[in-house]
């Protein structure tokens, strides 16, 4: 039988560590139940360990007493890490320790699998760097800024890489432990799980729950006052040529700086500033696509639809019908 281990984060917690903890052990717990009842062994030994006999949650309102602390713990097979607080800058107390543990185990063959900010600690190992990410879109920016060697794909819902697997942010790590539960167990037990606990099977994307806020605190002032030119003009035909001359920055420097500063080209955050505004209308709105069209400043039907599923990975039309339940009639 394989060895899972749920981490229990000493410090840096949040409402969603413990969801996390109690969501994979819940989960992982019926896959095991599912093969006994089929005459099969169960995958997994399940255990919490953590690094203290017990960890606070929710300002001290819940507590954690993991079964095991991770010393005691020489090999496993599965690393689960779960969120963290989304505001992070640095390992704090005895996470340390965790990092450290999870390495290696890493190194002695073990998989690890971070759900939502755990992909803070995880980075914070060194195993993520050259390797893609994902972690929720609203910790996407202060990510790229700690971990600029890993290849963040903040779009993805889950990313499998070289043994090593992240997913997106909130809820979502349910998805996770469902596409883990089809890798070590099997496909029929992964879909008796997505029943059974209402998740979808097989998601790939969480793109249409992006709210896109431009990121603004890189420090570069003259990219700031460009991002707030776009956000109030976006709806205008903007040359990028005359974006940077009103600046007076060479187009070249100012295409460098506005990568740097917000990861994306000048063209892409006009793109996604149009996008989101467009969002919001076929959310809220009775207006047909066309009209949400020309107001966000497109003309070519072709054009608007390929830029609004390449940032949302819907069309116009799905996303009005998944989220606009009084203006689904209209099109």
């Amino acid at each position: 039988m394989k060895h899972l281990t749920i981490l229990v984060p000493d410090v840096q917690t949040g409402p969603n560590t413990l969801s996390c903890i109690i969501g994979a052990y819940h989960i992982f717990t019926e896959a095991n139940n599912y093969q006994v009842r089929h005459q099969k062994n169960p995958i997994f030994t399940i255990e919490i360990a953590g690094v203290a006999e017990q960890s606070n949650f929710v300002n001290g309102l819940l507590t954690v007493m993991p079964q095991k602390d991770i010393s005691s713990i020489s090999k496993t097979d599965l690393v689960i890490v779960p969120a963290i607080v989304a505001a992070f800058k640095k390992i704090e107390g005895k996470n340390a320790l965790l990092v450290d543990w999870i390495l290696a185990q890493y190194k002695k063959g073990a998989e690890v699998a971070s759900m939502c900010t755990g992909a803070y600690l995880l980075a914070s190992t060194g195993l993520l760097d050259k390797k893609s990410c994902s972690i929720h879109w609203n910790a996407a920016a202060n990510f790229k800024e700690l971990f600029p060697k890993v290849n963040l794909k903040a779009e993805k819902l889950i990313t499998d890489e070289q043994g090593i697997y992240t997913n997106g942010g909130g809820y979502s790590f349910l998805h996770l432990i469902i596409y883990l539960v089809e890798k070590y167990y099997d496909r029929q037990t992964a879909v008796y799980c997505s029943k059974i606990f209402q998740v979808d099977i097989d998601r790939q994307t969480q793109s249409d729950f992006v709210i896109f806020n431009g990121q603004k605190l890189h420090g570069d002032e003259v990219i700031v006052k460009a991002q707030e030119y776009i956000e109030k003009h976006f709806f205008e035909k903007i040359s990028m040529e005359d974006l940077s001359k009103r600046f007076t920055v060479g187009r070249r420097n100012f295409d460098r700086r506005f990568i740097k500063a917000t990861g994306n080209t000048p063209v892409e955050y006009l793109q996604r500033v149009k996008v989101e505004s467009a969002k919001k209308e076929l959310e809220t709105s009775r207006k047909t696509i066309n009209e949400v069209m020309y107001e966000v400043g497109y003309a070519d039907v072709k054009a608007f639809r390929e830029v609004f599923r390449k940032i949302t990975g819907l069309s116009p039309l799905e996303y009005k019908h998944k989220y606009n339940k009084l203006g689904v009639a209209v099109s």
